[in-house]
C-alpha cells in the first residue's frame, strides 16, 4: 500500500509540474502590470480598477488561448471559412453551420503550434518589426539616434532596430515585453491607418491615435504570421523557377536572352558585360536562390517588394499598396467638388475658401489614409429609407419628425433632414447627441452587409451623381449597386477595402506584393522550359 501511495503521490506531483510548467512559460507571467492592463485593453477585455497583479494574470489566463495562441476561436463562421479558403480547404455547407467543426479544421491548418505561439510572445521584438516598411524602420532609427551604416538595406535596418529595441524602451522609461505607444512614436496617424489598410485589418472610423496604435499592436502577430507564409510561398516558387535552369540551358542562351532574364529577375548587370560574364551572373544568382539560403533570399526579395525604398520592386504597379493608392486616386479623379469637400470635412481637414478642384483632389490624396471621425453628418449619406425615417421619428426634433412623416419626401430630403437633426444634436450635446450616435452605431452595423440592396435605380444614380461618377448607358441594377458600394468604401475608408475578415485582399484587381515577386522570380521559367524543349529537339 505504501508503494501504491508513493506512486500516486509521484503521479500527482508530475501532473502538477506539467500544469505549472505550462503556466510558468506563459509570456505574460513576466510582464509589468501596465503591460497586463495594456493587453487586456487592446483586446477589449474589461478589468477592474484598481486591480492587483494576481487578478490581472488570472483574467489574462482565462483569455490567453482565445486571443494570443488561437485567436480564431473568437471568429464567426464566415471568418473561419474565409481562412480555410486561403489554405485551399473547401468546406461543405453543413460544416459552415457547425462552428466547432470549422474551428477544428482551422486548428489543423493554423500558422503555428501552441508552443511556437507561446515562444513568440516571449520575444516580441524578434517579429513585431518585420511588418514595418523600410521607411518606418528608418524613421524609428533616426528618431532614436540609432546609427545605421550605408547602404541601408532592410536586413541591416531590422538588425539595428532590433538590437536597440530594449535600449530605446529603457531610455523612454517604458516596458518592452508588450510594447506601449513609445514603439510607434515616429508614426503618424496616417502611417497607422496605412498599416491597417495594407494588412487587411478593418479600421472603422476612428480618430483616436491610441486606439489606432492598439489595433496595430493587437494585429501585428497575425500580420507577421501571414507575411511569413507569403515569404515561404515566394521561396518555393523561386526554387521551382530556378530549378529549370540547367547549365546546358544557360549555355544555349544568346546574349540577348541572358540580358532579358537578368532584367526580368532583377539581376544587376555591370555595364559592358560579355555573354560568358552574363552566364556566370545567372549561375551565381541561381546558386543563391537554390542554395542553403533559399528562404533568406526569397525573403529579402519580398522585403524589397514591400519596402517602397525606391528600388525596382517598389516601382511595380502591381505592388498591393501602390495599386490600392492608384485605384483610390483614379476614383477621386472624377469626384465632384462637394464630395471632395465632404471627404475632407469628415476627417476634420480644413479647406481654404475658393479652393479649386485640383487643389481639393490633391488634399484628398494626401489624406488617403487619414481616419474619419467616428460619426458625422455624412454617416447618414448611405443609410436606407427605413433607417432614415426611423431616426427622424425618434430624434426628438420636430422639423426632422415632420420630414420623416412626409410620404412624398425623397431620399435626398430625408438625408438632409437627418444631417440637420444630427448637427443640432451634436451642438446641443448631452442625451440628444448620445442618442444620435447610438442610433448611428446600430444602423451602420446592421447595414454593413445590405447597404444599397433596397435602393431603387433612380436613387443609386442620384447617389453616384453626387460623386460625379458617370453611369454608363444600360447599366444593370447590380452594377449600379457595386459602383455605389465602391465609391462609398473609398469615401469612408480612403484606400482601404474593409472586409469581415483580416484575410481579405485589397480589391480593385490588386495583386499582392508577394504574388508580384513570385511572378518576377518565375519570369524566366516559361522561357527556360521552352528553350529546354528546343535544346532537346536539337540533340
Amino acid at each position: 500500500m505504501r508503494w501504491l501511495s508513493t506512486v500516486l503521490s509521484l503521479g500527482l506531483a508530475a501532473d502538477a509540474v506539467v500544469g505549472s510548467s505550462w503556466f510558468s512559460k506563459a509570456a505574460y507571467n513576466k510582464w509589468h502590470e501596465t503591460e497586463l492592463e495594456r493587453w487586456l485593453s487592446d483586446n477589449d477585455i474589461p478589468y477592474p480598477t484598481p486591480a492587483d497583479r494576481k487578478d490581472l494574470e488570472n483574467l489574462i489566463q482565462k483569455n490567453w488561448d482565445s486571443y494570443a495562441v488561437s485567436p480564431y476561436k473568437n471568429w464567426d463562421t464566415d471568418k473561419l471559412t474565409a481562412y480555410l479558403k486561403t489554405k485551399g480547404i473547401e468546406t461543405k455547407d453543413s460544416a459552415k453551420s457547425n462552428k466547432d467543426s470549422l474551428v477544428s479544421q482551422v486548428t489543423s491548418a493554423w500558422y503555428e503550434t501552441e508552443d511556437k505561439a507561446q515562444t513568440g510572445w516571449t520575444s516580441v521584438q524578434e517579429w513585431i518589426l518585420d511588418t514595418w516598411t523600410d521607411s518606418a524602420l528608418k524613421s524609428f532609427a533616426d528618431k532614436n539616434g540609432i546609427p545605421v551604416p550605408q547602404p541601408r538595406t532592410r536586413d541591416t535596418l531590422l538588425q539595428k532596430v532590433r538590437s536597440n529595441y530594449e535600449t530605446v524602451a529603457k531610455k523612454a522609461g517604458e516596458t518592452a515585453s508588450y510594447p506601449g505607444d513609445w514603439l510607434y512614436g515616429s508614426w503618424s496617424e496616417s502611417d497607422l491607418k496605412e498599416w491597417l489598410d495594407t494588412h487587411g485589418v478593418p479600421a472603422p472610423q476612428i480618430t483616436d491615435r491610441n486606439r489606432l496604435i492598439s489595433m496595430v499592436r493587437r494585429n501585428s502577430r497575425l500580420a507577421y504570421l501571414r507575411m511569413q507564409e507569403q515569404k515561404e510561398s515566394a521561396s518555393a516558387s523561386a526554387n521551382s523557377a530556378y530549378a529549370t535552369l540547367t547549365d546546358k540551358l544557360i549555355d544555349a542562351w544568346s546574349e540577348s536572352q541572358l540580358k532579358e532574364f537578368c532584367d526580368k529577375n532583377a539581376i544587376n548587370v555591370p555595364q559592358g558585360s560579355k555573354a560568358n560574364e552574363l552566364r556566370a551572373l545567372v549561375r551565381k544568382h541561381r546558386a543563391a536562390i537554390l542554395g542553403d539560403n533559399v528562404s533568406a533570399s526569397a525573403s529579402s526579395v519580398f522585403g524589397a517588394a514591400t519596402s517602397k525604398a525606391g528600388n525596382q520592386y517598389a516601382k511595380a504597379t502591381n505592388d498591393a499598396s501602390l495599386a490600392a493608392q492608384d485605384a483610390f486616386n483614379k476614383a477621386v479623379g472624377v469626384w465632384s467638388d462637394s464630395r471632395l469637400k465632404a471627404y475632407l470635412d469628415a476627417r476634420g481637414v480644413p479647406v481654404h475658401q475658393g479652393s479649386k478642384t485640383d487643389e481639393l483632389r490633391a488634399l484628398v490624396r494626401r489624406n488617403a489614409h487619414k481616419a474619419a471621425h467616428p460619426y458625422s453628418a455624412w454617416t447618414w449619406d448611405d443609410l436606407s429609407y427605413e433607417n432614415l425615417r426611423s431616426y427622424l421619428a425618434s430624434s426628438g426634433n420636430a422639423a426632422a419628425k415632420k420630414a420623416g412623416e412626409s410620404s412624398s419626401a425623397t431620399r435626398d430630403e430625408l438625408v438632409d433632414a437627418a444631417q440637420s437633426a444630427y448637427a443640432s444634436a451634436s451642438s446641443a450635446g448631452g442625451i440628444s447627441y448620445a442618442s444620435a450616435t447610438s442610433y448611428l452605431a446600430q444602423a451602420t452595423e446592421v447595414a454593413k452587409k445590405s447597404t444599397f440592396n433596397t435602393w431603387s435605380e433612380s436613387e443609386l444614380k442620384a447617389y453616384l451623381d453626387s460623386y460625379g461618377v458617370p453611369v454608363p448607358q444600360g447599366s444593370t441594377l447590380n452594377e449600379l449597386r457595386a459602383e455605389a458600394r465602391k465609391q462609398s468604401t473609398y469615401f469612408k475608408y480612403g484606400t482601404s477595402n474593409p472586409a469581415s475578415t483580416a484575410f481579405a485582399k485589397i480589391g480593385e484587381n490588386v495583386v499582392g506584393a508577394y504574388q508580384w515577386v513570385v511572378g518576377q522570380l518565375g519570369a524566366g521559367s516559361e522561357a527556360a522550359k521552352k528553350k529546354a524543349g528546343d535544346v532537346k529537339e536539337e540533340l
